[in-house]
């Protein structure tokens, strides 16, 4: 891709009684943000339509049939469904949940084609979107299945970046899902990606302790001086810049956090609640280890918010702008260590 070329940013409308649309819409309402990248939508054009009527939104789109024919300066709309959907804001319903599906595998399957360049999903709701095309607890899962790699959920913003070692799994089988080899495949994804789509060429890590005190030893739980401690010496000891097990209680409230490049949590609620009470609203969803850059709002469906015109877009517009520069970092990374003699020019 020329460097000044437009990416074809993809974007899948989630759960159409949520926010999804909403946030979407609000985001290029401005039309400076078509300067910066070519949105494909995956609905449809009626749908669309209904849902910034109800917004009483201002906001023009291009439909189109297939997401290879998207126009740069438009913000298009690939007719996903020819049917009208009964959209209930607020309500978790069936149908909800089929047409969210509908989005999300049309919109992963263009970009496993190349005719997007980068996702950006909107909230979709775990439980209606089941079915027998889709058991997963969420994007992240399902994603790692239709990509290639090793799938992190990786929440990030400019100054905080947080990974977990298991998602999402109940609290109670979290501990018994932790053991070397996922640890270790874990740093690894992190050190790679803080690499490759960051540009942070030595990273350093912090690994949070699974139980309270990161164990005090032993008192409180044995995995913290079992598992997780002899596996960062082993990596310490091989050039990695891992270290902890921290106390979470204490890293962030501290701003232990601020003297490294990323986190890994042991668990869903130790990593998730601190990032979000730090950068709400900014922080972005990103799906670190993948073939294909995919990023998401930290939030869900708000269904008490739904179809009123009050929700927050400036975490789906962060997503946005993540996944463009992302995206850009990665080809700049490709370049690099593709031609070593620029790699070395650029170092100096």
């Amino acid at each position: 891709m020329d460097e000044n070329s437009k990416i074809r940013l993809g974007i899948s409308v989630g759960d159409l009684n949520g926010i999804g649309c909403e946030v979407v819409l609000k985001t290029f309402v401005d039309s400076r943000m078509l300067d910066f990248c070519t949105p494909v939508i995956f609905a449809s054009n009626k749908t669309i339509s209904f849902q910034k009527n109800a917004l009483n939104l201002e906001i023009n789109f291009h439909g189109i049939q297939e997401a290879d024919k998207a126009i740069d300066g438009k913000i298009n709309v690939v007719n996903v469904w020819k049917e009208i959907p009964d959209i209930q804001f607020g309500a978790a319903t069936e149908e909800g949940g089929k047409y969210a599906l509908l989005s999300l595998e049309a919109a992963v399957s263009a970009l496993k084609k190349g005719e997007i360049d980068v996702l950006v999903t909107s909230p979709i709701n775990k439980h209606n979107i089941q079915t027998e095309e889709f058991k997963f607890p969420g994007h992240t899962d399902y994603l790692a299945q239709e990509l290639e790699g090793e799938s992190l959920m990786f929440m990030i913003t400019d100054e905080l970046k947080v990974g977990l070692l298991t998602d999402h799994v109940a609290l109670k089988d979290a501990p018994s899902a932790i053991n070397p080899i996922l640890i270790r495949t874990k740093v690894r994804t992190v050190e790679k990606s803080l690499m490759m789509d960051f540009g942070i060429r030595r990273p350093k890590i912090a690994l949070l302790g699974i139980n309270p005190h990161s164990g005090d030893q032993g008192v409180i739980g044995k995995e913290d001086e079992e598992i997780l401690k002899p596996v960062i010496k082993e990596m310490s000891d091989a050039g990695h810049l891992v270290f902890g097990p921290y106390s979470a209680d204490s890293f962030f409230g501290s701003n232990t956090y601020k003297k490294f490049d990323a986190i890994l949590a042991a668990y869903h609620d130790q990593g998730l609640i601190p990032f979000k009470t730090l950068s709400f609203g900014k922080g972005v969803n990103y799906t670190a280890g993948l073939s294909k850059v995919r990023t998401s709002p930290d939030h869900g469906t708000a269904y008490e918010i739904a179809g009123k015109g009050e929700a927050d877009y400036s975490s789906f517009k962060e997503a946005v702008f993540a996944a463009i520069q992302i995206f850009r970092n990665r080809q700049e990374y490709s370049e690099l260590t593709k031609n070593p003699l620029q790699k070395q020019k650029v170092r100096r």
